[in-house]
């Protein structure tokens, strides 16, 4: 079927102002991160009169902006990597192992995925008090308790959606590879791992992602020397003064790792996503 012409002016008209819609804003923290601040609070210009770039200079002397950097980066590597580990194992029992429960528990991973956060939030706490009392182990104000909070957010996606990539992947592989003399654990190792790098990837960046930009639960498990980036930021604003040139600049700094791994890794995302969705 042939495009009219009233379809693709449409479709150009549409696709321009979404790309409008989605640049515009990062043009503005672009340019209002190399204005000083004088000019930042005076009238809006697309353009800045004078470039400066003080404000990424002075962001990292306002707040201790690299500790941050290096909490989120900490906490949000560690709750990656254990959420794969542990992610993997359950999709592989779930995906080729029949067991008594099985629906129940993948309808239960499934489900918490139903409510928002903030409901947890209060017994987390809870449950982080009552612990720290009896084992003595602080999780409150610690990068450790943070990464378990994450782990209750990325773990029941990432199980539910690697099983459904391992189910997408032929049991004859496995089958082939026990035949060769390898076992379970070996036949995950050897086939379904490796055949399963686009979704392993793609739950990975989503763990990333999600504790990366992560405010709530920081907000309230951190204290000053454990808090992360979102907790941070915040910082740049004072009683006295809001300091938008800085806020603008740190906030394009913590963005660029994020972005650009997410680009180098796009392909691999998008194909686990549509992989893992369909059984």
């Amino acid at each position: 079927m042939r495009e009219t012409t009233g379809t693709r002016v449409f479709r150009v008209v549409t696709i321009a102002v979404l790309t409008a819609f989605t640049l515009l804003p990062i043009w503005v923290m672009i340019t209002s991160s190399v204005k000083p601040l004088v000019e930042v609070l005076d009238t809006f210009t697309w353009w800045p009169e004078n470039i400066t770039l003080q404000p990424y200079i002075d962001i990292w002397k306002t707040v201790p902006l690299a500790q941050y950097f290096v909490n989120s980066l900490i906490v949000c590597t560690i709750a990656t990597g254990i959420s794969l580990v542990i992610a993997v194992f359950a999709a592989y029992a779930v995906s080729r192992w029949r067991f008594r429960g099985r629906s129940i528990f993948s309808t239960t991973v499934l489900s918490t995925q139903m409510f928002p956060g903030i409901l947890f939030l209060l017994p987390l706490f809870l449950i982080f008090i009552n612990v720290t009392q009896a084992t003595g182990i602080p999780l409150i104000g610690t990068r450790l308790g943070l990464v378990i909070t994450y782990l209750t957010f990325s773990l029941p996606f990432s199980i539910w959606m690697l099983a459904g990539y391992f189910d997408a992947i032929p049991k004859e592989l496995d089958e082939a590879a026990k035949v060769d003399g390898t076992g379970a654990m070996g036949a995950l190792w050897h086939v379904l791992l490796p055949a399963a790098r686009p979704g392993l990837t793609a739950v990975g960046i989503y763990s990333f992602m999600t504790s990366w930009g992560e405010l709530l639960f920081a907000s309230v498990l951190t204290n000053g020397p454990t808090q992360t980036l979102a907790i941070g930021l915040q910082q740049y604003s004072t009683q006295v003064n809001v300091y938008w040139n800085q806020i603008m600049a740190a906030s394009l700094v913590v963005s660029v790792p994020v972005v650009v791994a997410f680009l180098l890794l796009q392909r691999s995302f998008v194909a686990g996503l549509t992989a893992g969705a369909v059984k």
